[in-house]
This record gives structure tokens, sequence and C-alpha cells, in this order.
């Protein structure tokens, strides 16, 4: 009698985790479908498209040779667009590099506010961001022309005027003024959740505030690092307005002459050649890039460990 007793509190209780079991998957299911909308919305404006200018590449030829693999062969033996593609990564590598050095030190300076401030600083960067890029990019094509505020200010100063619009040097000036707000937050988003306590343990224990900055605090600052680089420099891979109304066809990026190759010439086959190249190489950077990231973060993170 007690063994069958046991067999059958066995069963109930078998029954009862199964149950139990069934309404966390079905929980887990319903919430599943919360995302369903971010799915398809990202189907509908990334997928289709980036679908649609893979099977243009392969298929749409303007020229004599219609081989499968001519636009991207035509695109990589063309010295004047492998010089654009260089000129494109330069020049938003140097613009994420002057951007993070810029305003590592502004986030760094939020971080240290309080109360009414806090607002007023995070009010006016998110104000900078919220402006209209083409509004911006005529404003510095104003500040960079020949009798510009800027060149007057160098010639009352002893300068000469310089050249700046049309050249490169304008161009990146411009897109690090477009690009700033949003290494500014990224870095102090993962700033602001450091615990100052062990920068304070440390100088305590003897500790110079190079060694305290060096040691703890830019290690504890590398998720933002690259949080921040990684967004502002594929969005300057795909920079247009500042680099058209800025610049020059003489420091023309790759945008420009993507548009080009649609809008004059209707060549959209060429012009996959040149997203596509674009698109993959700038997947391998990143892959290298958050590979080794994710590599020192592990050493610098086994380091706290040990210590």
């Amino acid at each position: 009698m007690t063994t069958t007793s046991s067999a059958v509190d066995s069963a109930v209780a078998t029954g009862v985790r199964r149950t139990a079991l069934a309404g966390r998957r079905l929980r887990v299911d319903r919430a599943a479908l919360l995302v369903l909308p971010a799915i398809v919305l990202v189907i509908a404006v990334f997928g289709y498209p980036v679908a649609e200018i893979l099977t243009r590449t392969f298929t749409f030829h303007s020229g004599a040779d219609q081989g499968f693999w001519s636009n991207l062969a035509w695109y990589l033996s063309d010295p004047v667009q492998r010089t654009i593609l260089l000129r494109t990564y330069a020049t938003s590598a140097l613009v994420t590099a002057i951007c993070l050095v810029v305003c590592y030190p502004f986030a760094y300076f939020l971080t240290t506010l309080k109360g009414v401030w806090l607002g007023v600083a995070i009010g006016a960067v998110l104000i900078s961001s919220g402006q209209s890029i083409l509004v911006r990019t005529f404003a510095w094509k104003v500040l960079l022309r020949d009798n510009g505020p800027i060149n007057s200010a160098f010639e009352a100063i002893g300068i000469g005027r310089i050249s700046m619009l049309g050249t490169t040097g304008g161009v990146v000036a411009a897109m690090c003024q477009v690009m700033a707000p949003f290494m500014i937050l990224a870095l102090y988003a993962n700033m602001r959740g450091i615990d100052r306590r062990y920068l304070d343990a440390a100088l305590s224990l003897g500790a110079s505030p190079v060694s305290v900055f060096c040691r703890i605090y830019l290690p504890l600052s590398l998720p933002g690092i690259a949080a921040g680089t990684l967004l502002v420099f594929v969005i300057s891979l795909g920079f247009y307005i500042t680099p058209a109304v800025v610049g020059s066809p003489q420091n023309a990026l790759l945008s420009q002459a993507l548009v080009d190759e649609i809008r004059t010439k209707l060549d959209w086959g060429h012009a996959g050649a040149m997203a596509v190249t674009l698109l993959v190489l700038t997947l391998v950077i990143i892959g290298s890039v958050a590979a080794a990231a994710a590599k020192k973060l592990a050493v610098v993170a086994g380091r706290g460990v040990g210590r």
C-alpha cells in the first residue's frame, strides 16, 4: 500500500512539474511575440533592400562583360574606385579618432555634474544631435568659405587666409561636429556606471592620478569606447550630404561615387558592387575589432580577478 501511494505521489509530482514547464514555455513563447514587429521591420527596411542590392550586383550588367562576377571585378580592378574606397575608410577612421579624443574628456566631465547642470549639459548635447544635418553642413560651408569668420579670424591674428572649403580637412571638421553627440552619449552611458569608489580606493593606497586613470578608469570605460567608435565609424562610412556640400570631387567619398553611378549612369550593377564591397569589408573590420576588444576585456577582467 505504501509503495502504491509513493508511486502515485511521484506521478502527481511529475505531472505538476511538466505542467509548470509547459506554462513557462507558453509564457516565453508569448514574450517572444513582442519582438516580432521589430523583426518584421528589420526585414522590410534592411533585409529586403540588401537582398535586392545583392541580386542586382550579380544580375544587372551594363557593359559587354555579362559574367556573374563582372561588376565586382570592375570595381576591384578600377584604381579610381579603390582610391575612393580607401579614402572613405581613412576619413571615417580619422573622424572617429578625433571624436574619441575630443569627446572622452567631455563625457567624463558630464559624470561629475549633478542636478540641474547635468540636465543642461545633456540637453545641449541632445539639441545638437537633433538639429538637421543639412542645416549644420551649410553652416560649416559659411564658416569655412574664403571670406568666412574663421578665415577673417586667421587674418586678424596674422596667420592669413587658408582655403578650407572643398578640402578633406574641412570635410573632417564638419563630420566631427555632426558625429560628436553620438560619441558623447555612448561614452557617458558607460562612464556613469563606473563606481568611483574604485578610484578613491586606489588614490588612498598611494596610486598617482595618471596610474589610476590608465589602470582602472580607462579599462572600465572600454565598453563605452568600443560602442562610440563603432557607432561613429559605421555612420561616417555612409555620409553623403556633408562631403557633397563641404568637399569637392577631388576628395569625394564612396557614397558620392555610388549616387553618381545610379543618378547619372543608371548602373545598378556597379552601384551594387560598390555597396556590397563596402558592406563586406566593414563586417570584416567590425568582426576583427570586436574579437580583439573581447580578448582585451577578458585579459583586463582576468587581471582584476587575479588581484
